[in-house]
């Protein structure tokens, strides 16, 4: 009963929050809605960025990855803060010198109106193939693991994760609906700071029981006896997520998903001033170093304490398992509110930037170019709801099978890949033509298909055979192989079939782009902090 109040408390607190901070905005403009009327402050947009992209599939599925395998999964986390560094210095004074509002706004800008429209199909089909369902199920899985939904309620799994998909999905649009991206925000800011406090005690309370009431002590003891699982490298056979990695794809990963990719950039895009973003963006890359000790760590104590217990194949079983064994049960309630608000946070901003590139690119690009502000935000929270209802209806018959964070990044490198090479060449050339960008956009995800799904298997002996090896070939080393490609592709087709017009950044002055002082001291520090993790770690 204490658990169900609790859990009860904290969301209801963070929908008040939410509600309180935006009952007096007028939503009837597309900047007031999609962008929170550009207010945002350095502090939301952190606690937007961080909950954006956290959810139950990184504490179940990294946690999980780390059991098995080795601390090197951390390199989602750290690399990342690298890749928001550069945001923060090189793309977000662009994007806010130009005022944009989606990133393709920019392509438009820079290629055609073609491109917008290409690029903005592409971002909605893998947020609704990839992101919303699969956020949801996860979501739902996830809190099944971890509470045994099922077991209380006296249902069937089934049912439980129909009920959490259908739940956490109608209360997470109504804040993407109703209240744009500022209510979206703040709830993300909310959620957490819930987060960090529910993520940070499992790994405190879990060495405190490792140690007899000692963290210090059961660090230690973790760390002695099991050393051979701190190895940041991912030196192992067969690697898991090898260290060649971080030179090759998974720079085009970190570098697309937090600079370029509109869930993520579109919180940065409502700052109040390019100021207010910068801190707002490396105050979450700071967040983004503190992130193994909430989602990989775990998963190391986990392989200490439950090694004998549980066989490989049930790692996905180690963090839920964990999170029961320390965890008080009058906490039980706030850290499963917690984790509701990861999903939902994570669901309603995807569902926001969705609605936002549907209006801005879709709706006024093809089906009614002279629409005003009012008609934009109807069309917005329109798409919302439709994507909100798929959505749904979709994710429980997704198969849950395999690692569940690898599954999201496959499937995102599709598209990754490609419309960062599109978007680069875009900003740093001027002769790369909106002809070579379309063909860019369109053959790049087909390359990628074919090379990792399709014909899987046959390109993986080719290059095992090549190279001498029998390792699996990491998929991210396809995905920088086709941002190559797709580069290449374009200079070729761009010589061939020269731009036709000449491209000049506008200064639009919608905000105050003076820089924060402290910035490059900033990123600086954060990116000394990142390397320090290797060299210490490393084995």
């Amino acid at each position: 009963m204490l658990a169900l109040v609790t859990f009860i408390a904290f969301t209801a607190f963070v929908a008040a929050v939410a509600y309180w901070k935006t009952k007096d905005d007028q939503m009837d403009s597309s900047d007031a809605y999609f962008l929170g009327g550009r207010s945002l402050t350095a502090w939301v947009i952190a606690g937007s960025l961080m909950l954006t992209n956290l959810s139950t599939e990184h504490l179940v599925g990294l946690n999980a990855d780390a059991f098995n395998h080795t601390i090197a999964v951390m390199a989602w986390e750290t690399t990342a803060a690298l890749a928001m560094v550069v945001t923060a210095l090189y793309f977000l004074p662009k994007y806010l010198k130009s005022g944009l509002t989606t990133i393709p706004e920019f392509l438009a800008n820079r290629f055609d109106e073609q491109t917008r429209i290409i690029a903005s199909l592409l971002f909605l089909f893998s947020y609704v193939v990839a992101i919303l369902p699969v956020v949801l199920l996860f979501g739902a899985t996830g809190l099944e693991s971890l509470f045994d939904v099922s077991a209380n309620f006296g249902i069937s799994q089934r049912a439980a994760t129909w009920m959490m998909v259908w739940g956490v999905g109608t209360l997470g649009s109504l804040y993407a609906i109703f209240g744009g991206l500022k209510a979206v925000a703040i709830s993300d800011t909310v959620n957490g700071i819930g987060f960090l406090v529910a993520g940070l005690l499992v790994p405190v309370l879990a060495l405190m029981v490792v140690g007899d009431g000692d963290m210090w002590t059961g660090l230690q003891q973790v760390y002695s006896e099991e050393q051979p699982k701190f190895d940041i490298t991912g030196d192992e056979p067969g690697s898991f997520l090898p260290f060649g990695v971080l030179f090759t794809g998974m720079i085009v990963n970190q570098i697309f998903f937090w600079c370029t990719n509109q869930s993520i950039v579109q919180r940065a895009l409502g700052a109040r001033d390019l100021a207010e973003g910068q801190k707002g963006v490396l105050i979450a890359a700071c967040f983004k170093l503190v992130g193994p000790f909430i989602i990989v760590l775990p998963g190391v104590i986990a392989f200490h304490m439950f090694k004998n217990e549980l066989a490989p194949e049930d790692y996905l079983l180690a963090y839920p398992m964990l999170v029961k064994t320390v965890l008080p049960e009058a906490l039980v309630g706030f850290f499963a509110a917690v984790m509701v608000g990861a999903v939902l946070s994570t669901f309603n901003s995807v569902l926001n930037s969705s609605a936002t590139l549907f209006s801005q690119g879709i709706y006024r690009g093809i089906l009614n170019p002279s629409a005003d502000g009012p008609a934009m935000v109807r069309s917005g929270r329109y798409c919302s709801v439709a994507l909100a209802l798929a959505a749904m209806a979709f994710a429980p018959l997704i198969d849950t099978s395999g690692s569940l964070f690898n599954y999201l990044q496959k499937i995102n490198a599709t598209f990754f890949g490609p419309m960062l090479a599109v978007i680069l060449l875009g900003m740093t050339t001027r002769y790369v033509s909106a002809r070579a960008a379309k063909v860019g956009m369109i053959l790049g995800p087909i390359i990628f298909y074919l090379l990792v799904f399709a014909f899987g298997d046959s390109v993986q002996a080719f290059f095992q055979h090549l190279l001498g090896t029998t390792d699996e070939i990491h998929f991210l080393h396809f995905l920088a192989l086709v941002f190559v490609v797709t580069t290449l592709l374009m200079v070729v087709i761009s010589k061939l079939y020269p731009a036709t017009r000449h491209y000049e950044e506008v200064y639009t002055r919608d905000v105050d782009i003076t820089p924060w002082p402290h910035a490059r001291k900033a990123g600086a520090a954060i990116s000394i902090v990142t390397i320090l993790f290797y060299v210490l770690l490393a084995q």
